[in-house]
């Protein structure tokens, strides 16, 4: 006994994720705030005003950064709240 068949089911799957995936891209994916937006080295190094060379120092002494599989990203609220907390120690 069958209830739904696969090809059916596929594409209610099929029709669900384009449905969401339309919704998320015409909002712009804009349940992200500009500070929860990552970054990569070079969006942040130009937004900070710094070279690559001296994002990379900031990494090594500590600069929060996220390490996806060899792309490095940063979430700007993290890196804020780090300078913060620097400037103030």
């Amino acid at each position: 006994m069958e209830i739904i068949n696969n090809e059916a089911l596929s594409r209610c799957i099929r029709d669900a994720v384009r449905a969401e995936l339309q919704e998320h891209f015409k909002t712009g994916g804009s349940q992200q705030t500009a500070e929860e937006r990552l970054l990569s080295k070079q969006e942040l190094a130009a937004e900070l005003g710094v070279s690559l060379a001296t994002l990379s120092d900031w990494m090594k002494k500590g600069l929060p950064f996220l390490r996806l599989h060899k792309r490095v990203y940063f979430k700007k609220s993290d890196v804020l709240k780090a300078m913060q907390q620097n400037m103030t120690d």
